[in-house]
């Protein structure tokens, strides 16, 4: 099921991301980059391991995790979290936990493109990729 986020994607659009941002605590310079930051996102599988590469001219970060098996994770904005990341209904849903808080990243395939809906409390964002040629 992971097989069919394998590729590269590119960011086309992203909305309500700067008040995810806030919600999970990143400060307004590091906030202003995140905003201006057009990443592509690589994925590949090898051997069961999943590798999630995100690529920008401002900052290059990739984690490498199992499914279902929990790993520590240093966010793009600095963050250390206590992630885990589980395949539901088709979704790849990333769940990091840190100082008491909790985020998710819900990533699914529709219509051709990845939406990554990053959910923090009450607050909602969706970045839309289209796979690159």
């Amino acid at each position: 099921m992971v097989e069919q986020f394998v590729g590269k994607w590119t960011l086309t659009s992203s909305e309500n991301f700067d008040d995810y941002m806030k919600a999970i605590g990143v400060s307004f310079a590091t906030r202003q980059m995140g905003n201006m930051a057009k990443p592509d996102l690589l994925i590949s599988v090898d051997d069961g391991v999943i590798s999630m590469k995100s690529e920008s001219t401002f900052k290059t970060t990739e984690i490498k995790f199992k499914l279902n098996e929990e790993f520590e994770e240093t966010t793009a904005d600095g963050r250390k979290t206590k992630t885990i990341v589980t395949l539901d209904n088709g979704k790849l849903v990333q769940l990091q936990s840190w100082d008491g808080k909790k985020t998710t990243l819900e990533r699914e395939i529709q219509g051709g493109k990845l939406t990554a809906k990053c959910v923090m409390d009450d607050v909602v964002a969706v970045r839309t990729y289209e796979k690159a040629a």
